[in-house]
Parts: C-alpha cells; structure tokens; sequence
C-alpha cells in the first residue's frame, strides 16, 4: 500500500493503517497536534483505517477542517459538562461554526454564573483526558439507544434516516452522541477555551416549535490566542448596532409596538434624513431621475398583476381577511388590500400615465419607498431585519440597446455611494441566479433564465467585476447583483440590488413607440443606490463604532462655554454654524469644563469649541475634534469655512489621535 504525502514524498505499508498511526509514523510531534486527515481530497477521522493506495495529508488546527473537528469535540465536552450539572437536559444538536461552536439543549436559560460552572466541569473533563470512541449502530439499535437514555430529539434525528443506514455514535466517559464527526482522539487535546453567551434558539429554527438554550463557545490550541479572540469579541460587542445604536439614542423598540418596528430617537431620524436628502439630490440632480411617490398600500389586483400574489404572499401583511375562492372571488365581497413589499408595480402605472417615444428612454425613476416584509419573529433584530422599511428604490425603463449602459451606470452608482460611506473596500459581489431545480419559483423557462444570465454575465465581466455565483437567490422575475457585507458577528446581508426583469413589462402590458412607429416592450431594471436605510444605518454604526464622519453626525458641534459669563458668545458661535448649515448645540451646564469635554468625546462629537474671554476679545474658537485632539484656537469663520468644506466634500477625516490626555 503506497501513500502519496503532502510534500510528494510517499510512505509504503504492508498492512492496513489507520490515519493516526500513519501521523506517528512520520512525526511524533505531527501525532500529537493532528486534528483529522484528508484523503485523497476527503476530510476524514484521525481513526480512518487506510488498506489502499492514497494521497494523505494529515489537517492540525491550523486548516479549517481541523479547526472544526477541535472545536466540535470541544462542544461534546461542553454538552457531557451541562447533563453533569443539568441531568434533566436533553441533547440537540451541536455544531462547530465559524470562530467556535454551539449547542442547543431543552433546558432552562442559563446566567452568566451558570456558564462559569459549566466551564469548571469542562476542565475537569478535559483534564480526565477521556479518549473519543468512535462505534456504528444499526438505525434500530440506535434508536433503542437514545430511548433508553431518554434523548428524545436524537430519536427524532435518528428516525428521519433510512432503515438500512449505519449510525455513528461517539462516546467519552459515559457521555454518548449521536454524531457523524469527525473528533479528536481525545479530550486532553483542547488546551484553551471559553463559554462566549448564551441565548434561546427554537428547535430546527422553527417558531412553532420548542424555545431551547443555545451556548455558544470558541476554542484555540493556545492561551494567547483565546485572549486575542476575547479582546476581539468585546470589540464588536461594543460596535453591535444593536447595542450601540441604543445607548446613542439613535433607535429603540417597544414590545407593544411590535418586533422588526423601529422608533427612531431624534438623533437617529436627523441620520437618515441626511442620507435620504443626499440620495435623493444625487439621482435626481446628477443621475437623471424622475421622484415619485406611491401608494404604501393596493389592492391583491395588482399583486395579482405582478404575480407577487402567487409567489410573495406568504411574504406580504394582508389588510383584512384573505378569504378569496380558487377563482380569486371573495366570499365577503370586500376588496382585499395588501401593505406593498416592493414599490415596482405602483412605478410601472406611473411609466403607463402618459404613453413614451424611444426618446423618452431610458426614464428613471426614483423614489423614497417604505416598504414591508411579513419576516419570521425569529429573524428580527435590530436594525438589520425588521418588517417595515425605506430603500432608495429605483426603475429604469430602458431600450434593448440602452440596457447595459443603464446597468453599467446602476453599478457606478452604487459604488460611488459606498464611497462615499466610506465602505466600498467591505462588499463583495454576488450574481444572484434562478435555481433550475425549482422552477416552480420563477417566471418564465430555462431558455428564458439562461439569456438573461448570461446577459448579466457579459456586463458584469465587461465591467472587470470579481464577483461570485448563486443559485437560488435570484428575485422570482429576474437575476440580479447583490452587494454584500457582513456585520460585526459575521452574518452577511445584502446592501444594494441591481436586478435585470425580463417578465413584468408583459404583465403589465408596458411598451414605447421604437423609430419605425411601432410598440415595443421595453426592459426594466430594479435598483437601489443606497439600500435600506435602516440596514444602513446599521452598518454605518458598526463600521465607525459610532464615530460618524462629520456630515452624518446628528450634532457635529458642540460648543462648551467656560462659564455662564461666556453663554451670550457661545450663542453668537451657535448661530453663525446654525446659518451656514452646521447642526451644533451648547452646553449651557454649570459644570468644570473638564467634565463637559469628557462628556462630549464620550459622547464621539466631532468637535467641541470651547470659548471664554479671550475667544470672546479676539472673534476665536479653542478647537478640539476627535481626530487631532487640540487644535488650538481659529478664528470663528476659518472653522466656519472649514467644517462646511468637510460637511459639504463628504470628507472621512482619519483619527490621528487614539485617546486624549485626561482634563
């Protein structure tokens, strides 16, 4: 039996071997830190016996396959620890994710306190050193297993494979899982770990199922890097949006409202106002949009329309009872109204308003448009993902011969907003592309699917884009170009879409009048230049930790007079920034100056001005901003000029100082 080795150096046995003793066989040090192996391109158990010919290469945690099988073995550690402490617990499922693992249980929520002790019972286990056993079942077998030890959900796993199937198990101590693997050899291996939070999660991600606890961990081979991972995760935990955003009283949520309903504070509403008037100056005076304004409700005519009816009414809040026959015929005789998830199909009755010459083309049209999705309790959080929201909607109505410069230009767009935003550098780009599998889900056939996506294609490679392909994630009309980024815990999320629609022009009977006189269907493209708003806003709060580029920042200024003998100047100073557009406050407080600059670089302002009597004599202002510190006095109108200037050019001034000296 000849093994081919990583480096091409080979190894040649006369008998069987399994992964772990091939490992030894060429390092003692290599056996001692291997997590799984590959073989011949296949992640497999360390315990894999080996009686063919083969490439071998043997995976530590520095590869992903090994970091996945340490940090799975460190969650049945973690699950044999809570049934020692929880006996009445019942296993799940138990993953290893990115960054580390979890493990949902059906038992009560858990404290801070609780993970503690659970971690203290991981290293007693750990330090016991129990080896993995790894055994198979018949499906019967382990049934009657699992029964025994009164595991009800790995029953319900264990029923759902066919009879004929060998089951893995694994075993340490007296802790059995249900498991396909692959482990570690042993539990002496995991050398640094943590119990990172705990949360509810519903079995099988179903809401009309049971609430279980889910514990979430990490795992490294060292202390020192455990330490770096912890420093980390308190970093994002304080720019999570949804943390932050509160305590900057930008948003909050009230349970009588309802869950995915937003109240903006007045800090967060003057946010998105500044975005929204931006984007819509920039469409409408520097791209050549036209602004509507439509209905936020319409009757289920023209959903029907549109067929969003039948393919997004799962998706849409319903204004009175759905009660309509197989023939669309209600048996109350009301109309039924529907809220509006997207905003096209209003649009297309404003292109059909007044019939269009080819020269009116390409016609966009752009609009602030709240919308609403009838999302799963279970999918809401924050800011992210809530059931009502404002996009920068847009449709173009384009010629055969306008539509790659159309979506070229769509492109251009969106990229010189995320510039502007100063995020460009965080997206990447997915071709977003019908599933072939499910027909059923779209419009239209394959024949039909396949032009448009290769015509998506051509552009996007014309353009020089890096970009990735997904199927199943094209709009039920069309495919399109998603722009993604991740939070700070990793999940990714769509930004900004720019879709091709082949279909809804038919529909919607929509057409123009080409050169020879004769009606032509035109193509339609669906856009954002932005996105949503809200999702944004999100994004924008974790990118900067809260400290906003200043034309963003809903105060920009504050200005700190040292004693109330200098309010009258302060006002002057307010009122000059107030009429050149600058959103400044005073801090009129009889309180040390010192505490009024702590709190104002608490509170991640831009800049403070602070004044006293020698401003006052000579027409200055004693500057300090969050990216130098001390800037020394300046005349009132060189600031004045200046902050405008940064406000009006979008300018992202870098921080060039990490933390100022105590007052």
């Amino acid at each position: 039996m000849k093994v081919t080795l990583k480096d091409g150096s080979f190894k040649e046995y006369d008998q069987p071997m399994s992964a772990i003793d091939i490992a030894r066989d060429i390092s003692e040090g290599l056996a001692r830190v291997a997590c799984v192996a590959e073989v011949d391109g296949n992640v497999v158990d360390l315990r894999t016996v080996i009686d063919q010919d083969c490439t071998l290469n043997i995976l530590t945690f520095d590869s992903e396959a090994g970091k996945k099988a340490y940090r799975h073995t460190c969650a049945h550690v973690m699950a044999q620890a809570v049934q020692t402490l929880y006996p009445d617990a019942k296993l799940t499922i138990g993953p290893a994710i990115d960054n580390g693992y979890y493990y949902d249980f059906d038992m009560p929520s858990l404290t801070r306190e609780d993970l503690d002790a659970i971690e203290k019972e991981m290293k007693k286990i750990i330090k016991k050193g129990d080896k993995l056993e790894y055994y198979t079942l018949s499906k019967a077998e382990a049934i009657k297993l699992m029964t025994d030890r009164d595991e009800p959900y790995k029953v319900e796993m264990i029923q759902e494979h066919g009879e004929d199937e060998t089951l893995s198990f694994y075993q340490q101590g007296d802790f059995i899982e249900f498991c396909a693997g692959p482990h570690l050899m042993s539990t002496k291996q995991i050398k640094a770990f943590k119990l990172t939070s705990s949360s509810g999660a519903y079995w099988r991600g179903d809401e009309n199922n049971k609430m279980l606890t889910r514990i979430y961990g990490t795992a490294f081979t060292k202390k020192a890097d455990l330490e770096e991972y912890l420093e980390y995760l308190a970093d994002i935990k304080n720019r999570d949006h949804n943390k932050l955003g509160r305590e900057m009283d930008l948003f909050t949520t009230v349970d009588v409202i309802g869950q995915g309903l937003p109240l903006f504070m007045p800090k967060g509403t003057k946010m998105i106002q500044k975005l929204q008037r931006w984007i819509e100056d920039l469409e409408d005076n520097e791209w050549g949009y036209v602004r509507t304004r439509t209905p936020l409700m319409a009757k289920s005519d023209l959903y029907k329309i549109s067929d969003h009816w039948g393919h997004y009414k799962e998706g849409m809040f319903l204004l009175g009872e759905d009660d309509e026959d197989e023939n669309g015929v209600s048996a109350s005789g009301k109309e039924i109204f529907a809220l509006r998830p997207m905003t096209c199909p209003f649009q297309y009755y404003v292109y059909k308003a007044r019939q269009k010459s080819y020269r009116d083309l390409p016609y966009r049209m752009g609009e602030t448009s709240t919308i609403f999705r009838n999302e799963d309790s279970g999918e809401m959080h924050g800011l992210t993902r809530v059931r009502q929201f404002t996009i920068s909607e847009g449709h173009l109505i384009c010629t055969p011969e306008q539509i790659a410069d159309e979506f070229k230009d769509c492109v251009r767009l969106a990229r010189h907003c995320l510039q502007t935003l100063g995020v460009e550098e965080d997206v990447t780009y997915r071709m977003s592309k019908w599933d072939p599998e499910k027909p059923d889900k779209y419009l239209g056939d394959a024949e039909e699917w396949d032009h448009v996506q290769n015509a998506m294609r051509e552009i996007l490679d014309d353009i020089g884009m890096e970009y990735t392909e997904e199927a199943g994630e094209a709009a039920f009309y069309g495919p399109k170009l998603d722009i993604q980024a991740k939070n700070v815990y990793g999940k990714e999320d769509t930004m900004i879409t720019i879709q091709l629609d082949m279909f809804l022009a038919e529909r919607f009977d929509m057409y123009y009048i080409d050169q020879n006189g004769d009606k032509k269907r035109p193509y339609i493209i669906h856009r954002t230049s932005m996105g949503c708003y809200e999702r944004t806003l999100a994004w924008l709060i974790e990118k900067y930790a809260g400290k906003f580029p200043t034309w963003l920042c809903p105060e920009q200024v504050r200005i700190l007079p040292i004693s109330e003998k200098f309010t009258d100047y302060a006002e002057h100073v307010l009122a000059e920034l107030k009429k050149n557009g600058v959103d400044a406050t005073i801090d009129r407080r009889s309180e040390k100056i010192g505490y009024k600059i702590r709190e104002a670089r608490l509170d991640k302002l831009p800049y403070m001005l602070i004044v006293g009597a020698q401003e006052e004599a000579e027409g200055k202002v004693s500057v300090r901003s969050r990216f130098a510190g001390d800037e020394g006095q300046k005349p009132l109108e060189e600031f004045v000029d200046a902050i405008c200037k940064e406000i009006r050019t979008k300018e992202i001034r870098k921080e060039e100082v990490q933390e100022e000296k105590k007052d």
